[in-house]
């Protein structure tokens, strides 16, 4: 139970508050880094959609800034972090989402070993290869840098696990910091040492340094939340319990309880008075595939989207529809062949659809 001076919100409240902070109403002109840093990172499995999430949110968008930022600034990587999934991370915070994504050390445990047939003695020797395969070279592609490791530590029989592009055997050095995504080399994925490609690279501190990093920044943007909401996102709940709760213990004296509907949350103090006094909205918007609003609550969060029209947004192979908000709720999925296509399961005024739907198309258009 909340406290009962527990100040009382309403979900369209906190959806309304949540589009402003995402910068989704209204509009800004914040770059790519720090739409990013805003967001808690981007999934970036889908590059384009990673685009997608930057370009949604800024009134005049540029087209190629998420490369340039990765590329020619280096003030964004791409790597493995939270969820075990590809993320767009701003360079100055990588090192705290790495170490959180990593906190629950899932490749210690009997059922990881047994799944992948890799023990944690392999994957130090195999950590161990790739750093020195990663100094020596400034990038490598996946089929290389397989062929280092396997040279350097004899483990031939993990060859297909290290060269599956889902990473089983490479994300946990990812959480390291031992190597990052690079540029695409021919369409093939590459990969780097950050410590080489970044300049001042901060490196990866241990986790209870790095919590409130990461915590401030996912209340900041999809609060309030509990800490077992903070943590489906952050690792689908696999984080050991007593570190869960000592990140959120230490973080007591910046947190405070709010009831939003009778469930009990907690939000950071410095945002509770905007929170309290924000009114909902009828804003109408589309958003991407993948996009950050979706992910931070959670395609289960019934409050954001109906049970039962889950499956539309959260589909087969883990893949996640774009979507239509009114409200700040899902009420829809949109498709794109040419034209967009909308499919609504909810009542959505047509004039702001209509205009909500052309800025789409347009922001497509501007990548052909």
């Amino acid at each position: 139970m909340a406290p009962t001076d527990a100040p009382s919100l309403t979900w369209p409240q906190v959806l309304a508050w949540r589009l402003r902070r995402q910068q989704l109403e209204p509009l800004g002109d914040d770059s790519a880094v720090e739409i990013t840093r805003r967001l808690g990172g981007i999934q970036a499995q889908v590059a384009s959609a990673a685009e997608l999430a930057v370009a949604v949110r800024q009134e005049q968008p540029q087209p190629g800034q998420v490369e340039r930022a990765l590329i020619d600034d280096r003030t964004l990587i791409r790597t493995w972090a939270t969820r075990g999934t590809l993320h767009l991370l701003p360079v100055d915070e990588a090192g705290a989402y790495l170490a959180l994504s990593g906190a629950h050390r899932k490749w210690e445990t009997g059922s990881w070993q047994k799944a992948f047939g890799a023990t944690p003695a392999d994957l130090e020797a195999i950590a161990a290869a790739a750093t020195v395969a990663l100094d020596a070279a400034a990038t490598l592609t996946r089929e290389q840098l397989t062929d280092e490791i396997v040279e350097r530590t004899g483990s031939g029989h993990l060859r297909e696990l290290l060269g599956s592009g889902w990473g089983p055997l490479l994300k946990p050095l990812a959480w390291r910091g031992v190597l990052c995504h690079g540029p695409l080399g021919a369409n093939r994925v590459t990969f780097t040492s950050p410590r080489r490609w970044v300049a001042d690279w901060p490196g990866v501190p241990n986790p209870d340094e790095a919590a409130p990093v990461v915590i401030r920044a996912f209340l900041r943007a999809h609060g309030p939340a509990t800490p077992d909401a903070f943590d489906a996102w952050l690792s689908r709940s696999t984080t050991r319990r007593r570190m869960l709760k000592g990140w959120f213990a230490d973080l007591a004296d910046e947190l405070v309880a709010v009831d939003v509907e009778g469930a009990p949350m907690q939000i950071l103090a410095a945002d509770a008075d905007e929170l309290a006094a924000t009114e909902p909205t009828d804003d109408v918007c589309l958003l991407g595939g993948f996009d950050q609003y979706v992910l931070g609550a959670g395609t289960n969060a019934t409050y954001l989207i109906p049970a039962g029209h889950r499956t539309e947004v959260s589909r087969s192979g883990g893949w996640i529809s774009p979507v239509v908000l009114h409200g700040g709720r899902v009420v829809g999925t949109w498709r794109a062949d040419g034209a967009i296509d909308v499919s609504l399961w909810g009542d959505v005024p047509r004039p702001a659809l209509a205009t909500a739907t052309a800025r789409m198309q347009e922001l497509l258009d501007a990548r052909t």
